[in-house]
């Protein structure tokens, strides 16, 4: 694409409000993009993309800009040096002084910054990452975490096969390879439009990350058992769910945001299913819950988390995330996962898992939870998915990285009680 002023304009604007925003990154594009429809899809793509990146490497690119770090030089630094745009594709946006100095930036020597400079990564979370793994597996995370996703659907088993979604995928001139893992999951070659396709206005296909697919089959649940998506959210995974019961049974959906389950609805209509039971709740300890207590076969508790498993998609995280952020959440995490637990009856499974990279919101949460709870015992997370014909390398409790495995990082615990 050529970069014209007028394209670069919207880039630089857009980045200096998520610059000073206290909103999510996703919420501020969708809202500019909102306010400026002129922008068409492959425009749309450019500037998102760009400020993504600036957010994914902001700590290296302001090493670039010296003693002058605006959005305006921030954005310029992530074209020339990490986009690779020459000089020529940036003329038209660059001043002679720009030029000068965008030679410097490009001079800088990136492998001698600290660590955490480096890798793009607050110096805290660096912290906590090098307790955590070795010095080469922190690299390699993080330089996963730095890369844009790709876009992966899932098919929905109740109206489409995979065989079928990608031969349709194909004939719409859209590139598509079977994801490795997921049975039901498809990955696109770049990030084509999909609100106006066949596939995705009927409810064949849904967008979901290939990590978050497998979620569904670590639960396993089956057709007329009693289930419930414990922090249903928009219900991505609460889709699946229905759809491997084949809609039989009954599927709670629980979240305390009504937002949320409203986003739900519309992809409820489309899906078909007809099990799924929305329930807004006040807390993880509202009479709705408790009502149910000993009475469900398989619950998932996927629970709010720092999302830092999450960078590749949503890389202002970690910049908004703090030590005493994460604290407060391991404390709620605890506490949901305790509720859930109590709706599981004996012979049930309980699966606890986070899109977090840190153990304070796993493994800390889940041996805390074992401590309390002796009637429940760990099943192995590789086993459950290699009995059901998925193989690969997870471990006993689901461990999943986007340099291995090209998903979004993702952690689970499957546990069942006695």
């Amino acid at each position: 694409m050529r970069l014209t002023t007028a394209l670069f304009h919207h880039a630089e604007t857009l980045l200096a409000e998520l610059l000073r925003s206290s909103f999510p990154a996703d919420l501020v594009v969708s809202n500019y993009f909102r306010q400026h429809r002129e922008l068409g899809h492959a425009d749309r793509g450019f500037v998102a993309e760009a400020v993504f990146t600036v957010l994914r490497r902001k700590r290296s690119l302001s090493a670039r800009c010296a003693d002058e770090v605006t959005s305006r030089r921030l954005l310029l630094a992530s074209l020339a040096c990490v986009q690779g745009m020459n000089r020529r594709e940036l003329d038209a946006v660059l001043t002679e002084a720009e030029r000068k100095w965008l030679a410097h930036a490009k001079a800088v020597k990136v492998d001698e910054l600290p660590p955490a400079v480096r890798l793009d990564l607050p110096d805290w979370l660096h912290a906590l990452l090098t307790v955590q793994f070795a010095a080469d597996d922190v690299e390699q995370l993080a330089a996963g975490l730095n890369q844009p996703a790709p876009l992966d659907l899932r098919v929905n088993s109740l109206k489409a096969t995979r065989h079928d979604v990608l031969a349709r995928l194909l004939a719409d001139g859209l590139a598509a390879d079977a994801c490795p893992y997921s049975p039901l999951g498809i990955r696109l070659v770049g990030k084509p439009a999909l609100s106006k396709n066949a596939l995705f206005i009927d409810g064949r296909i849904e967008v979901q990350d290939e990590g978050s697919q497998l979620l569904g089959f670590l639960l396993q649940p089956r057709r007329g058992e009693m289930v419930a998506d414990f922090c249903a959210g928009a219900g991505g995974k609460t889709l699946l769910l229905g759809a491997l019961m084949r809609s039989q049974g009954r599927l709670y959906a629980f979240d305390v945001a009504e937002r949320r389950l409203a986003r739900l609805k519309p992809r409820l209509a489309r899906s078909g299913l007809s099990n799924v039971y929305p329930v807004r709740i006040e807390s993880e300890r509202d009479i709705k819950v408790r009502r149910l207590a000993g009475k469900l076969d398989r619950v998932l508790v996927d629970a709010p988390c720092s999302g830092l498993g999450t960078l590749r998609r949503n890389p202002d995280l970690k910049w908004r995330q703090t030590p005493e952020s994460v604290a407060e959440l391991s404390a709620k995490q605890g506490a949901i996962l305790s509720a859930a637990a109590s709706l599981v009856k004996p012979g049930g499974r309980l699966v606890y898992a986070t899109c977090s990279v840190l153990d304070a919101e796993n493994d800390a949460v889940v041996a805390a939870f074992l401590a309390q709870h002796g009637e429940f015992v760990v099943r192995s997370a590789q086993e459950i998915l290699a009995n059901q014909e998925i193989a690969i390398d997870c471990g006993e409790r689901l461990r999943l990285w986007p340099h291995r495995h090209g998903t979004d990082a993702f952690y689970a615990a499957i546990m069942e009680r006695k």
